[in-house]
């Protein structure tokens, strides 16, 4: 485990993180950087010159969460949906995530900053999974943010595979069918280790989860931002954790109404 770390950029404009009490600062936000292809069109630019400045907003916001004191970040990187887009747009994805692992991987890991993947493996590029897989040895012992990098990733899937591996242990006799509850479920998801989602943020002012994290997330509280995310930066993730400061957390249950004297 790493001793000393190298504390996070200051921001450029010189931001400083709210003073939000630890007790109200989301232990887990995921993040879904939507608005990319968007920014670049506004621009009169290719869809991969948004993707590229999304890069800088990542980690200007990973530096943010760091400051804030939010031990977990997921960010949704490549969706097993995007292989829908056009081949050009899949393979500058497949080559720029694999280059930004390996561009960033040492700065995270002097930051303190333990990586980990979620996703499939089927398809994705094996230069991409072996980039993910260095990281993660590299930063194992890191305890000062836990970044969540879902590259290949689907919640649907993830949910398939964990109900198709529970299956096999079953019939192999290593798991009775009476014992499969929500905790033993769980286990059987990608990053189990890694607690349920308190924030869930996406960027560019859509309104939808596009299939991420979705068991994690049934009791998150979500925020919905305009701006696209080359344009957003820890500043927008600080104004979503004072949100979620202000918001009152009940888990389903809830207190009696006071009734009149």
């Amino acid at each position: 485990m790493r001793t000393s770390v190298r504390p996070p950029d200051p921001h450029a404009g010189g931001a400083r993180p709210p003073a939000i009490a630890p007790e109200f600062l989301p232990r887990h936000v995921a993040l879904v950087m939507d608005g990319n292809g968007r920014w670049a069109k506004e621009r009169g630019l290719p869809r991969t010159e948004g993707h590229k400045r999304g890069e800088y907003s990542l980690f200007d916001v990973i530096m943010g969460a760091i400051e804030l004191g939010i031990p977990y970040l997921s960010a949704y990187a490549f969706s097993t949906e995007n292989w829908r887009r056009s081949p050009d747009e899949v393979r500058f994805l497949m080559g720029f995530n694999r280059d930004v692992i390996r561009r960033r991987r040492d700065q995270l890991h002097e930051m303190g900053v333990r990586v980990r993947w979620a996703g499939r493996r089927p398809r994705l590029w094996r230069s991409v999974i072996s980039e993910l897989e260095d990281a993660e040895r590299l930063t194992a012992g890191n305890w000062v943010l836990t970044l969540q990098f879902c590259v290949n990733y689907g919640a649907r899937a993830e949910m398939a595979d964990a109900a198709a591996a529970i299956a096999a242990d079953v019939a192999a006799g290593r798991l009775k069918p009476g014992a499969v509850d929500e905790k033993v479920f769980a286990r059987y998801l990608d990053e189990p280790e890694i607690p349920d989602v308190d924030l869930f943020i996406r960027s560019s002012g859509e309104q939808r989860v596009s299939n991420f994290l979705l068991w994690q997330s049934a009791y998150a509280e979500f925020v919905f931002l305009d701006t696209l995310f080359p344009d957003f930066d820890r500043r927008h993730l600080w104004h979503a954790c004072e949100i979620y400061a202000s918001r009152d957390r009940r888990y389903g249950g809830a207190k009696p109404n006071p009734l009149p004297a």
